[in-house]
């Protein structure tokens, strides 16, 4: 379905039975809502399962300039709005995570439990030059140019190597990214902080890692004890679409948690 919301048409898909509690994915840079099918089918029977494709991603439009997170967390209040949503739990991978925990932060009203995979919700100076390299790449050669660097950061070389069915998704779903959509989105994730208030959020947050996701398992295990009422889960074997990887583990560790 198209929506129209925040100035934008974002391309949208809702699973699940009318009246059961709304659950909202977010997905990250470089991919498309199709990243949550495992989730939708497996959490589809209990929960109302709103799938939206990010600003620039998808088959949603791709504005030319550079986003930030206030315009990515307002595009979600935006479709809430829309779509008549008054509260919904929230789940986001990557980019998607820092729009979740954006949103808590912002518009903890709307939000009852919230879940933050792959992310530690912060940029440094170091990663801010990194993603500035990426969109200079992008810009000269297309997502053809970054694919195989991107992949190299989500996976280990040994899963690359093993090349399962995810990888391959993945692949094509970089590939697929609108460049518009990349740069903005690759802008507002090399200029973020939603650590330094985390302890202002008042929802339980669980955080999902996987094992095999870099630097990020480490970076991301302090906000635990930054965050009022947090559990962590790190996935084995699993890389930076952690979703993907352990999909029965992912939708078995949402379930318990929402339903807790």
């Amino acid at each position: 379905m198209q929506v129209k919301a925040n100035g934008i048409t974002f391309n949208c898909r809702i699973d699940g039975p009318e009246g059961a509690p709304w659950l909202i994915l977010s997905n990250s840079l470089a991919t498309d809502l199709s990243m949550w099918d495992p989730q939708a089918e497996a959490l589809g029977q209990q929960f109302r399962v709103l799938r939206y494709d990010q600003r620039g991603h998808g088959k949603t439009d791709a504005p030319e300039g550079r986003y930030d997170f206030d315009l990515l967390i307002a595009d979600v209040v935006a479709l809430m709005d829309e779509l008549g949503i008054a509260r919904a739990h929230v789940c986001g991978i990557s980019m998607g995570g820092v729009t979740a925990m954006g949103l808590a932060q912002r518009h903890p009203e709307r939000l009852d439990r919230v879940i933050i995979c792959d992310t530690p919700c912060i940029s440094n100076a170091a990663a801010a030059q990194q993603w500035e390299e990426r969109i200079a790449i992008a810009k000269a050669q297309g997502m053809a140019g970054l694919v195989d660097s991107t992949l190299a950061r989500w996976y280990p070389p040994e899963a690359i190597a093993a090349n399962p069915p995810q990888l391959q998704k993945v692949r094509q779903m970089i590939l697929a990214t609108p460049v518009n959509g990349f740069i903005g989105c690759a802008a507002a994730l090399a200029q973020h902080d939603f650590r330094a208030q985390a302890g202002s959020v008042p929802h339980p947050v669980l955080l999902i890692v996987g094992e095999k996701d870099g630097v990020v398992p480490e970076a991301m295990r302090p906000m635990q004890s930054e965050l009022r009422n947090a559990r962590f889960i790190t996935l084995p074997g699993a890389g930076h679409i952690s979703n993907l990887d352990q999909p029965d583990m992912f939708s078995d560790a949402v379930r318990s948690f929402l339903s807790g």
